[in-house]
């Protein structure tokens, strides 16, 4: 035989060895997977119940890193248990889940999932949410309640995702009956109008308002503290009677249940903000004086106020910066990202402390009440004037 014909009959047998051993590509033997089409590492990683950045790590990956078809996996742990059967029960949802990895991991469609809980297929998911899981041996679930309407009260980690999921409506509808916008933050102790009918189901509803003391409608600038001096009771009485705690904020157009035994002393509300009494400014001196106990703002040239506008500052989780500064730097448009949130083309900004700044606001317009990280929000027509008329160094005074 040649050395070419030997040649050519050791690779042809060393291919059949090759072939004879070769794993299918569906083939899983507990300890590495072979990527089928349409397969993602969430997807993946729910089938053999481990997240997403286990699997990546064991195959030195990124979390978010592309697989392809044929692709071979490394399962970290024990020999990998195939996805689970949908047996029924219940699902507390946990950080990091979605329908997609929540149906995978219990084998199930989205479909089918999202139908057991009377959501969407694209509906979003919170942490601590309930789950009903379809399956052998539990019965088909109730439908859904229909929105019941009433009254809500915010409460601390509350969205208004969160909250229309937990009364059965849509972000839409919930933030259109608030005159809201659907990504606005909601802030602890606000009270949210639920659509619907007239029982509430807020787990904590608000005691029913006393009809002997009548009831205030909250003005810019009040807080609980001062309505309750003009009123002559504790801020305890007060908050009890409305079911708030007494560092609850309040917000403007507010209706407040007084206490039997105080009589309102209604005073009249202005139209238009009205601006502080004018600082000992050099003549001709420019300042931005915000002022957040009555959430406005007023520009002086020297003694005089030449222009004044609601604003919303920081809420008490994030309170705005009290001191005398200076914009240090102007951008006609910039991103702002922190905890919790991710603006893009934010109008106007002027930052006059660290990451302290005044800008634009197209996300909410409840201007008046206190509403954001610690910026000065203003709505968009007013952060231009102020933009155009404000130089870098001009003086900012920020108090209560």
């Amino acid at each position: 035989m040649s050395e070419t014909r030997r040649r050519i009959v050791f690779a042809v047998f060393v291919l059949l060895l090759i072939c004879s051993t070769a794993v299918p590509a569906s083939a899983d033997d507990g300890r590495t997977y072979v990527v089928q089409r349409g397969d993602s590492l969430t997807s993946i990683a729910a089938r053999h119940g481990i997240t997403a950045t286990q699997l990546a790590q064991a195959n030195g990956l990124r979390w978010n890193a592309w697989v392809y078809v044929g692709q071979r996996l490394i399962i970290p742990g024990q020999a990998s248990t195939p996805p689970s059967t949908a047996t029924g029960g219940t699902y507390v949802v946990q950080r990091g889940d979605t329908l997609i990895s929540i149906a995978a991991r219990h084998g199930l469609s989205v479909s089918q999932l999202a139908q057991a809980n009377g959501i969407s297929t694209n509906a979003w998911v919170y942490i601590g949410q309930r789950l009903t899981i379809p399956g052998q041996g539990s019965t088909s679930p109730a439908p859904a309640p229909a929105p019941t309407g009433g009254t809500y009260i915010v409460r601390p980690g509350d969205t208004l995702i969160s909250i229309a999921a937990r009364h059965n409506v849509t972000v839409s509808q919930l933030a259109q009956a608030n005159g809201l916008y659907t990504n606005s933050w909601v802030y602890t102790g606000q009270r949210l109008k639920i659509p619907g009918g007239s029982t509430s189901p807020s787990p904590a509803p608000s005691p029913p308002p006393s009809t002997s003391g009548g009831t205030y409608v909250v003005r810019p600038g009040d807080t609980l503290i001062g309505i309750a001096a003009r009123h002559g009771i504790s801020v305890s009485r007060l908050a009890a009677a409305n079911g708030l705690y007494v560092t609850s904020w309040v917000y403007v157009g507010q209706r407040l249940a007084l206490p039997s035994g105080t009589s309102p002393q209604p005073s009249p509300q202005p139209s238009n903000p009205t601006p502080t009494p004018a600082p000992q400014n050099t003549p001709g001196e420019k300042v931005i004086d915000v002022n957040l106990s009555t959430q406005t703002l007023t520009a002086y040239a020297g003694q005089t106020a030449v222009f004044t506008a609601r604003v919303s500052t920081g809420v008490w989780q994030y309170p705005t910066v009290v001191g005398t500064f200076s914009i240090y730097v102007k951008y006609t448009s910039a991103r702002m990202t922190g905890p919790g949130y991710n603006l893009p083309n934010v109008p106007y900004v002027m930052y006059f402390y660290r990451g302290y700044g005044l800008h634009g606001t197209y996300w909410h317009n409840n201007f008046g009440t206190p509403m954001s990280h610690g910026c000065v929000n203003l709505a968009t027509p007013d952060a231009q004037w102020l933009f155009n008329w404000a130089p870098v160094g001009t003086k900012v005074v920020t108090h209560y």
